[in-house]
Parts: structure tokens; sequence; C-alpha cells
């Protein structure tokens, strides 16, 4: 029998939430809420259109040139965006993550990432998607230094939300952010965060997305008592909520006007990151993992009701 490209697929459910959790790249290829897609979903033998649900190890977003300097050495990625000479999305996506547990409602796959140039170090990563009937899906996302020396460290992931509506336009956001970064057309930072007040990037009361063109990301977000910042998309049928927790401390934008036309402006993607584009060259919020040490860091998708 032939096997799918993004391998075998794990699926939970828990109340009227299912989602399927794939073997290549960890990646979450669906999740609906009694049937209605919350994120936009793609096929087992299909590969994630646009990074759609893929996980981001060690490091979201992009590196300029590829080019970065740790502890006094000087290092060279594979430029896995060639048309923009830039590094992105990390070196786990479309990697092989073995099943290390599994239940009816959660599923944990573990991928051991051994050193290689540009990236010489060992991180031991396992990620975790967990349903339950009431609050919908928590993802978790660990990395341990199995290595002798510090690795520098960041994670995202790369979920595009949907209400059902044709386009995005209609629907209504709300992004609990102060700042913005400005970046140029390759994706890379061209200065200092800006405060989002009196631009078109300002959605921190709620409203409808129309035109604006997002592919930004920000930060200085606001967030409820429990440490997390909740993203929230609308529409006439429904919306969902996308949570954070504390490590996150950027959220990339996408409007996706960039895609072909089956994708532009079909979903937003809502990326939580730990770290901005080119942290790896700027150092700006990267993590720095101490051999045996680990991190952890979650997000989630619920379902809201008419009345949330």
């Amino acid at each position: 029998m032939p096997i799918p490209l993004t391998g075998t697929q794990y699926e939970i459910s828990a109340g009227g939430y299912t989602a399927t959790v794939t073997e290549l790249g960890a990646g979450l290829r669906e999740l609906r809420h009694h049937g209605k897609p919350l994120l936009t979903g793609y096929e087992a033998d299909q590969l994630p259109p646009a990074a759609a649900g893929q996980l981001l190890a060690p490091w979201p977003n992009r590196v300029d040139g590829g080019r970065y300097s740790f502890d006094g050495a000087q290092f060279q990625l594979d430029l896995s965006e060639p048309a923009a000479g830039n590094a992105i999305h990390g070196l786990t996506r479309w990697a092989n993550w073995t099943l290390a547990a599994r239940d009816e409602n959660r599923v944990l796959l573990r991928h051991v990432l051994h050193g290689r140039p540009g990236y010489p170090f060992c991180l031991d990563l396992e990620a975790e998607y967990r349903l339950d009937a009431d609050t919908g899906l928590r993802a978790q996302v660990t990395a341990r230094n199995a290595g002798r020396g510090p690795a520098p460290y960041g994670t995202g992931s790369h979920p595009y939300l949907t209400t059902g509506t044709p386009v995005i336009d209609e629907c209504e956001l709300m992004l609990p952010a102060a700042r913005w970064q400005p970046a140029d057309q390759r994706g890379i930072p061209t200065g200092p965060t800006e405060d989002v007040s009196g631009t078109p990037f300002d959605f921190r009361s709620p409203r409808p997305i129309g035109d604006v063109r997002l592919d930004h990301a920000f930060t200085a977000l606001h967030r409820g008592q429990d440490g997390r910042v909740r993203v929230r998309l609308t529409g006439p049928q429904g919306g969902l909520s996308l949570w954070a927790g504390e490590g996150y401390r950027w959220l990339q934008v996408f409007t996706a006007d960039p895609l072909d036309p089956s994708h532009r402006r079909r979903a937003l993607a809502v990326e939580p990151m730990t770290c901005p584009p080119n942290a790896f060259v700027t150092g700006a919020d990267l993590l720095i993992i101490e051999p045996g040490d680990s991190v952890q860091h979650s997000w989630g998708v619920e379902a809201l009701t008419q009345q949330t």
C-alpha cells in the first residue's frame, strides 16, 4: 500500500473536537469542531501548503542569508527559501517524528535533531497534541539540549485560522498586540518595532480585517491573568480563539496575499513564535539552552460559541 506523503496519520478526538497529526514534521493537518474546520487542512498525500499546520524548530520564520554567529563561531544554514535568500522555519518540519505515546485524545511525537552543518547542536524534541471536550486543542513543544554545549533555539507553529467564510475580509479580528515589526520584502526586520496606534495594524479592539494586508510580526502582547494571549477571529458562522502561553512573545500574522488564488486570503495564519524573524542574527528573544536543560511552550485553539 502506498505511504502518504505526510506519513502515518494520528487521529485524536474529545467531545466535538477531532484532529489529525502527521508523522512528517509532527504537523497539525486538521482540526475540526463538530465537523467544522477551525484550521485550513490538506490531504494526507499532499505536502502542507504554505507551511499550513507545521511545527517550526529550532527557529521560526527567517534567518537573513542563513548566516549567523554563536558562541564566537560563524555558521551558514542551507537556504530553504532560495528565492529570498533566507533559511526559513527551522530544520524539523520535513523530518520523520516517532510516536512516543498515544491515547484517544492525545498523541506525543518525538524527534532527535542531530547536529549538521549550520546547526552543530543536538536537541531532543517532543510535540504533544491534546484535545479536551471543553477547551479544545492544546499543543505543547518541548526541547532538551542533548548535546555538550549551549544551543540557540526558538520555536513557532503555523496554523491558518478559518471561520468558514470564502475569504477573511469580512471576518472580525481581535489581536491584542501593541507593537509591530517593520520588515523588507524578504521578511527581514528593517528596524525597531513600532506602535500600532494609528496604523492599519491596530486590532486591539475587534474590527473587520477588510482589505488590510498582513505579513508582520507583532509583540508587546496583552495577556490575561493566566498568562495567555488570546487572538479571536469571528465570522457570520462562528469563530475561534487562538491562545499562546507566556513563552511565546511574538505572533506572526499573515493574510496570505502572495499565495495562489486557491489559498489567497482564504484563512488567517496566526503563528505563535518565541522570537521574532532573524533572531539567530540579532539575538532578540533568542533562547540559549544549556546542556541537559529543557524549555517548554504551549499554545492552543478553541471554538467560540455564538454567545462567547
